[in-house]
């Protein structure tokens, strides 16, 4: 084509073409092989071209794609939810459907304000977040979201939401260590409580392991469990947002279960489809939903596409493909694999500051000085080099933000599908390490 009339990230850049995907690979028109190493957008968790998928989705779509949710409900939705209330933890047994992650994150807000409502407590009608986190892209996600550049475009519009203080072990906010700490990052919820008033505060959200506004962070342990108490000890609920964790990503099915933490609510989405389809979904407690049912009975939310039959029905395909193949386990077990590579690498690379994760969620920070932590300042644009090498290479890695706000910092997310194999994994850990050889040519 002459002229492309399709609006890209970057207006003004050449993209490759993609034609076809297989496994864990993607492939472009003139015939150049990817190693899907960062899964699209930590997405794509079963790989490309499942035919078990493929099967399901032209099944469903003999039959019917669309109906709208206010007029009927369909098998493949009620099939997904009871799927997914065998699988969430605790009595988290609700799904509301939507269309994608930053949807999720909405009806979770929406939820929540309206459950306190529905008991009588107007004024609980604030949802707070950490720093350093990213909960979506419209206007209620991104109030939400710690990520600053996401942020400043649309400062006059947003809330300010964020006012807790990250789990960042590595770059530790209050200068201490862990576990001489005493978990003060959890504390700081308190703090922000006390200083807001309990009396109106309907939610605290946060992402279980932070994404793509920090590469991957994990919080120590012991972290959630204070994180849980603080918020039952304030009537206030707790939401985990599992848009990028959630179905199998960090070694268990919500990443929550690796702190045996129950939230109240449950966000979900990339994973839930692996990318065959738009669908995402904000899982709620009984308790929540008794609530509603005794008063209004209508949760006020909903879009047209919501619990669509078609994707419905591809997600559940994808649920039970990654059951029937054991893939929560085995992201577990080559994340642990990856992760002693990751850190091996870090040995021999100076920039590498910090390797960090769970399962098949990994990150790598990148620092100008490795004693001192300091990072590269913005303008050296370390991390869309070190992504662009690697996809030169064939292998795609994930652009992450960390470092320190007005200085700068620079972080991937390395997080190939659920289904990678040993062997794969070797190619993409031998790709990395020639693109790492290549970026400290260039530092």
């Amino acid at each position: 084509m002459d002229q492309s009339y399709l609006i890209k990230p970057l207006l003004d850049k050449e993209y490759p073409v993609i034609s076809h995907g297989n496994g864990v690979y993607l492939y472009d028109v003139t015939g150049k092989k990817y190693l899907d190493g960062s899964s699209g957008a930590v997405t794509a968790s079963i790989g490309h071209h499942v035919q078990a998928v493929i099967d399901a989705m032209a099944d469903q779509a003999s039959k019917v794609s669309f109906v709208y949710r206010s007029q009927f409900s369909s098998v493949p939705a009620e099939k997904l939810a009871t799927k997914l209330s065998s699988i969430t933890p605790g009595d988290i047994n609700w799904s509301f459907f939507v269309n994608s992650g930053t949807e999720a994150v909405e009806t979770a807000m929406k939820i929540s304000i309206q459950y306190w409502q529905e008991v009588g407590k107007t004024d609980k009608n604030q949802i707070i977040s950490r720093w350093k986190s990213y909960h979506g892209i419209t206007i209620g996600a991104l109030s939400l979201s710690g990520h600053a550049d996401r942020r400043k475009r649309f400062e006059p519009l947003l809330e300010k939401s964020p006012v807790v203080e990250p789990p960042y072990c590595y770059r530790c906010p209050f200068n201490l260590e862990y576990p001489s700490c005493g978990l003060k990052c959890a504390e700081d919820l308190e703090r922000a409580i006390l200083e807001i008033g309990n009396e109106n505060i309907a939610a605290f959200v946060a992402e279980p392991v932070i994404g793509a506004a920090a590469g991957a962070i994990c919080p120590p342990e012991g972290y959630y469990q204070k994180i849980s108490e603080i918020c039952k000890k304030h009537d206030i609920l707790f939401i985990a947002d599992e848009v990028m964790t959630g179905i199998g990503r960090t070694g268990k099915m919500f990443a929550m279960e690796h702190w045996h933490v129950t939230p109240d609510i449950i966000c979900i989405g990339k994973g839930m489809s692996a990318g065959y389809t738009p669908i995402a979904a904000t899982l709620v407690s009984e308790r929540i939903v008794e609530s509603i049912l005794k008063g209004s009975k209508v949760i006020m939310s909903g879009h047209t596409y919501s619990a669509n039959p078609q994707s419905a029905a591809v997600a559940l395909a994808v649920i039970e493909y990654i059951e029937s193949q054991n893939l929560v386990s085995n992201g577990e077990q080559l994340g642990d694999y990856l992760l002693q590579k990751l850190s091996q690498l870090k040995q021999t690379y100076s920039f590498i500051g910090d390797v960090r994760g769970k399962g098949l969620l990994l990150g790598l920070e990148i620092v100008a000085d490795h004693a001192t932590k300091y990072p590269y300042s913005q303008e050296k644009a370390v991390t869309p080099r070190l992504v662009e090498l690697a996809q030169k290479n064939g292998l795609l890695i994930y652009p992450a933000s960390a470092g320190i706000e007005g200085i700068g910092g620079d972080a991937v997310i390395i997080a190939p599908p659920l289904s990678i194999n040993q062997q794969e994994m070797d190619e993409l850990i031998t790709i990395l390490e020639l693109t790492l050889n290549e970026l400290q040519a260039e530092l």
